[in-house]
């Protein structure tokens, strides 16, 4: 020892207790033993810990993060643990201990967490006040392999009403959570499918024996339509619900679980239309019919007297939007008027059923026999699998009454054109002046009414239909064009016609071709249906795609009169 110099601590104390227990070395060795005790005690760690290391895809695990330190304040950064796990609750304690004579003081977070996919996770490496928690791998297995999976007190379901649909088919997707407990504040997440339609139709609550124990159970039911052919994926749905009673009187109900559920994801095949199938506008449906009314009885039509005539086309199974427009009614001696067509959808828990009402005013010139000409609608019937025609039937009625420009009579003067050769007396000359002064009254104030409103509005202008060309639209569409898939431009032609000309919302793609008469809007349509519609699907030519785009949005633009507005023309013009 003389010869190092150095002495080790085990050292002093042998040292130590040679000497008295009052001498100098003894107090410089139990200060030198509290301070080494203080530095300990105010070390600062962070720890991290889970209750479960393997768990399903649709369970939890509680973290417990614990901190010692001096320094205390906020929370850790639990951002980075949210790339892999949702974060259902969260509670803080602060506690102080005293274990074999020794004082700790902590402060601890316990998280309820969920996990967002399958595989091999971490809880990351936490920072709090300076110091890095230790990270912790976790194994995420399905929800079938995991133990016990059967005797779950909560659980999600997903049924598909077909194995297979046609494109633009509607398909049924029942989500159902299946509880024996108490739920509360249950959370949905929608259904959201990429390259589909989806619309929620339903929402029920009853109860189901599933191996003799009585489950309460929440459905849902949401019509999908699909927009492409190929595989269909149905993604995994997410609930958050709160299990458990609450007790209204308690800050804290801790005698609550949060908890998450997940459902399994569904894959399904969606095939083109078929190659035999003849009809101009591809329908399919579970039925479609075709009926029609008239305001008032078609028997005593009589010339130069309005009546109206309704056809309403009704198909379950699809929506409004997908029914084509009925073609127009031409037949000589007839003027027809047509009004603008209603659509209309009404969900069940059967799916949607599409409704097109088209309402045309007949007015008669000529007395005789007319018939109007058969409908006839040809769609794909889903139930049976093959091709079906509705039609209505010709209509054939008599109109009564004498023509516009009558045969002049035996007279040679047309009834119409007649004079009246007998001298005006005295009370016919009184009557015509107090009309005559009557209507020169009249048209007095009338001028005078318009005068006034001038001097009001100096410079009155007519309002045209507003048009949104706004470039997000456009700049989409032109992204699509390039990109070469023929669902995405499609959604794509149709935001950028419905903002451009707003009058065509609600209108299919060739409808609203019909209207807008575009010549590159109509070469477009057959490209898109060529890649949509047909077996084998034709693929894009992106280059003629992307000329036919750039074309279509400069022509647009070119155009400064709004389209005109098919308002209902006076019946007697």
């Amino acid at each position: 020892m003389a010869a190092t110099g150095k002495w080790s601590f085990a050292e002093m104390v042998m040292a130590a207790g040679r000497h008295p227990v009052n001498s100098p070395l003894w107090h410089w060795l139990w200060g030198a033993l509290l301070l080494l005790n203080a530095l300990t005690v105010q070390a600062s760690d962070l720890s991290a810990s889970v209750n479960r290391d393997t768990i399903g895809i649709d369970e939890t695990l509680n973290l417990r993060l614990r901190y010692t330190g001096s320094e205390s304040g906020g929370q850790p950064d639990f951002e980075l643990l949210q790339q892999d796990f949702d974060i259902l609750s969260r509670q803080q304690s602060n506690q102080y201990q005293v274990i074999n004579g020794r004082a700790e003081s902590f402060v601890e977070w316990t998280l309820t967490l969920a996990p967002k996919r399958q595989g091999k996770l971490f809880v990351p490496s936490l920072h709090y006040q300076g110091s890095v928690s230790n990270a912790v791998p976790i194994t995420v297995k399905d929800a079938s392999t995991t133990p016990g999976a059967g005797d779950r007190q909560a659980f999600l379901e997903v049924e598909l009403d077909k194995g297979q649909v046609y494109v633009q088919e509607q398909l049924l997707v029942k989500v159902r959570l299946y509880t024996t407990i108490g739920l509360h504040d249950i959370a949905t997440e929608p259904l959201q499918i990429p390259g589909a339609h989806v619309e929620k139709v339903d929402e029920q609550r009853y109860e189901r024996r599933i191996g003799g124990v009585s489950h309460a159970v929440y459905e849902l039911t949401y019509a999908v339509y699909p927009e492409s052919s190929g595989e269909l994926k149905i993604p995994a749905l997410s609930y958050v619900a709160i299990a458990g009673r609450r007790d209204p009187f308690s800050l804290f109900n801790r005698n609550t679980q949060r908890l998450r559920l997940r459902s399994q994801p569904k894959v399904i095949q969606v095939v083109p239309k078929p190659a035999s199938y003849s009809g101009a506008h591809w329908l399919p449906a579970a039925s479609l019919g075709i009926v029609q009314s008239w305001s008032q009885d078609p028997k005593h039509f009589k010339v130069g007297e309005p009546i109206t005539r309704i056809v309403t086309v009704r198909a379950e199974g699809l929506r409004a939007a997908q029914l084509p427009p009925l073609p127009r009614l031409e037949v000589e001696g007839l003027k027809t008027y047509p009004d603008q067509p209603q659509q209309d959808d009404q969900v069940d828990s059967g799916g949607v059923t599409g409704s097109r009402i088209e309402t045309t005013a007949i007015v008669a010139t000529q007395p005789g026999d007319y018939q109007l000409p058969e409908i006839v609608i040809t769609w794909w019937d889903t139930k049976t699998g093959r091709q079906r025609a509705t039609q209505l039937p010709p209509f054939r009625f008599t109109v009564s009454g004498s023509a516009a420009g009558a045969k002049p009579d035996q007279t040679g003067v047309a009834p119409e054109t007649r004079v009246n050769l007998t001298a005006p007396t005295a009370e016919d000359n009184f009557w015509r002046n107090l009309a005559l002064a009557a209507i020169f009254t009249h048209l007095f104030w009338v001028l005078y009414f318009l005068y006034q409103r001038k001097k009001r509005n100096p410079s009155p202008r007519l309002k045209e239909t507003p048009r949104t060309d706004s470039g997000g639209e456009a700049s989409a569409l032109l992204q699509a064009a390039g990109g070469g898939d023929a669902a995405k431009l499609m959604a794509a032609l149709d935001n950028w016609l419905h903002s451009r000309w707003p009058e065509t919302r609600g209108q299919s793609l060739a409808e609203a071709n019909r209207n807008l008469k575009l010549e590159d809007l109509q070469q477009l349509q057959e490209l898109l249906s060529a890649a949509l519609y047909t077996t084998p699907p034709q693929p894009l030519d992106r280059q003629r795609v992307q000329l036919l785009v750039e074309r279509l949005i400069r022509v647009a633009k070119s155009k400064q009169k709004p389209v005109e507005n098919s308002a209902l023309p006076a019946l007697f013009s």
